[in-house]
């Protein structure tokens, strides 16, 4: 009897002790588990206050730069600047507003020739053109409102000019995917191995209430609003792959339209006051390299006539952006 008690202890031992480890195991992971992604937050954080400073340096440089056009430290017309901190890098992108097409003031047939340059179909082309013009254009009823009183919840179009871009979002026809753009399938014959996805911009990289409406900057402005001003396939090809070595002044821009016989009356160098600026920070390592953590903030700042106040007003501040 005493020999079978001692047997029964010892295996209650053995599994409290399995039972213990199991515990012991489970808790070491969860800790782990909560520690790495501790350490991923506060990465997060301080890529988030990179690439902060980076859009505020960015900002401060170019008005430094349009102030003393002889000690520029942004070249007249970049599209980008790159910077070094001792945390990590950050990219800027300089996004003038000029850039875009003005959505209450471009013209239909524009908006039509940007929404096909997009990829959208012609048919759904046709309708959403004529849906924002519909939405912008002062109207007493039109075909578009019972639609908009079909929905749930229903509402009615506003007929009046747009005050921020999001609206489009409200425009019948005008999807998620077709607003802030999306990911497609590589066309036949592109470069590498495999299927792969590339980037295809949206109507809010090509649109703006503070757009351009007659000529918009041709150093900035994307593929589809190229097109939709106009430009054809093979200029716009030119012009990208000319701009990218070099930006262009207005002289050096007339001479290279005429150079490929493309219509110069749509395009000028830069615009208005305007800019978004679209920085995308990487943290640098312990050991040097870079982090494969990267965080994108954004903000649209208005520069205003020295004398007036501050001179960099910052109309929306995005902590959260997504880049190409």
């Amino acid at each position: 009897m005493r020999t079978r008690a001692r047997g029964s202890a010892l295996l209650t031992v053995l599994w409290l002790s399995a039972a213990l480890a199991a515990i012991a195991f489970s808790l070491s992971s969860t800790v782990r588990a909560e520690i790495d992604r501790a350490s991923t937050e506060v990465d997060g954080l301080r890529c988030y206050y990179l690439a902060s400073a980076a859009v505020q340096r960015c900002a401060l440089e170019l008005l430094w730069s349009v102030q003393s056009p002889s000690n520029r430290l942004i070249p007249q017309g970049s599209a980008w600047m790159d910077y070094t901190f001792p945390s990590g890098i950050a990219h800027v992108e300089i996004i003038p507003e000029a850039s875009k097409l003005d959505v209450n003031r471009a013209p239909v047939e524009d908006l039509y020739q940007l929404l096909i340059a997009l990829g959208i179909d012609p048919a759904r082309s046709q309708e959403i053109a004529a849906a924002i013009d519909d939405w912008r254009r002062p109207s007493q009823g039109s075909i578009f409102d019972s639609y908009y009183m079909s929905l749930t919840p229903s509402f009615r179009a506003p007929h009046a000019s747009l005050q921020e871009i999001e609206e489009l979002l409200s425009v019948k026809g005008v999807t998620p995917d077709i607003f802030y753009g999306t990911y497609v399938p590589a066309p036949e014959g592109a470069p590498g191995s495999g299927p792969r996805l590339v980037p295809r911009g949206g109507l809010i990289d090509c649109l703006s209430v503070y757009g351009a409406h007659d000529r918009v900057d041709a150093n900035t402005a994307p593929p589809a609003v190229l097109a939709a001003v106009g430009l054809s396939p093979e200029a716009i090809a030119a012009l990208v792959e000319r701009r990218t070595m070099q930006p262009f002044t207005q002289d050096q821009l007339m001479g290279f339209l005429q150079s490929i016989g493309a219509p110069a009356n749509r395009l000028r160098v830069e615009g208005n006051s305007i800019v978004t600026f679209r920085a995308t920070a990487r943290l640098t390592l312990a050991n040097g390299q870079l982090s494969d953590l990267k965080r994108t903030v954004a903000a649209q700042m208005k520069y205003l006539d020295l004398g007036s106040g501050p001179t960099i007003h910052t109309l929306r501040w995005y902590d959260t952006a997504w880049s190409h």
